[in-house]
């Protein structure tokens, strides 16, 4: 009799014991700050303060922009027509993970100081990684853009991919291109074929592409201009010179921090 009833007792523990263990899907990866709607998490409306986890689908629509703080104070800026899914965020391990289906895309990123801490956004065409930096994803056309402002992003075409423009590396390159503040690279299949028109510098591009991406605190109506756009001078932005704009995309704009702590100048941060 005794036998029988720890068996039992053994079974019922077993059968509950998955219950114990938080699912991947139900980790925390952080919370929505900011949004204009639309936008949505996992198809479903989004509000401000809902909590986001590991494997979100985050999605904003024509009119719509979000911005959302991770654990461990990170914030991504997503601009109108964009989607993208936090695959994996370990603050404890400084482990990120995200993938950008297609649309626009701020990262301000705190420094990376574990030994195996990473930052990563894939797109369908690129690998970005990061060390604490302040930096833009477009992809759209098949094409990839990537401007720092802040820091350093390592960018590297995924296989069949290569750098269509960039003054760092030649045209057609498949290696990963170090990316320093002020410092562009699109990364695509097929060169256009009359090239990419220079530009006298890369201010207006970068200005544009964090417009495209600030999200501001009060929500505003579609079709209406966006207050509190921010006015940060980049460094060493004007010294970049004669990097394509053919993106393919509407660039961006919004202010910039080597940490995700705001500047005291800057409203727009969660």
């Amino acid at each position: 009799m005794l036998k029988s009833l720890l068996s039992v007792l053994l079974s019922l523990l077993l059968s509950v014991t998955p219950l114990w263990a938080a699912p991947t899907d139900n980790q925390s990866a952080g919370e929505v700050k900011a949004l204009i709607p639309a936008a949505s998490r996992n198809a479903q409306p989004v509000k401000v303060n809902d909590g986001l986890a590991w494997n979100d689908l985050l999605n904003t629509g024509a009119q719509g922009r979000l911005r959302a703080r991770l654990t461990d104070g990170s914030i991504l800026s997503l601009g109108s027509s964009s989607e993208l899914k936090v695959l994996q965020h370990d603050a404890a391990s400084q482990q990120t993970s995200i993938e950008m289906n297609y649309g626009k895309l701020r990262n301000q990123v705190v420094k990376i100081v574990k030994q195996d801490g990473k930052y990563e956004v894939k797109t369908p065409n690129a690998v970005i990684g990061v060390i604490g930096t302040d930096f833009y994803v477009g992809y759209a056309n098949n094409q990839t853009t990537v401007i720092c402002y802040v820091g350093k992003v390592a960018v590297t075409p995924a296989p069949g991919a290569k750098v269509l423009k960039n003054d760092q590396a030649a045209a057609g390159s498949t290696g990963t291109v170090i990316l320093a503040a002020g410092q562009m690279v699109v990364i695509g299949l097929d060169i256009p074929p009359g090239g990419y028109q220079p530009v006298s510098t890369l201010a207006p591009v970068a200005e544009a592409s964090m417009q495209d991406t600030n999200v501001p605190d009060q929500p505003v109506r579609a079709g209406k201009g966006h207050p509190h756009t921010l006015r940060y001078v980049l460094i060493g932005v004007g010294a970049a010179v004669g990097l394509g704009v053919g993106l393919g995309i509407a660039e961006t704009r919004g202010g910039s921090s080597s940490t995700a702590k705001c500047p005291p100048t800057n409203p727009n941060c969660g």
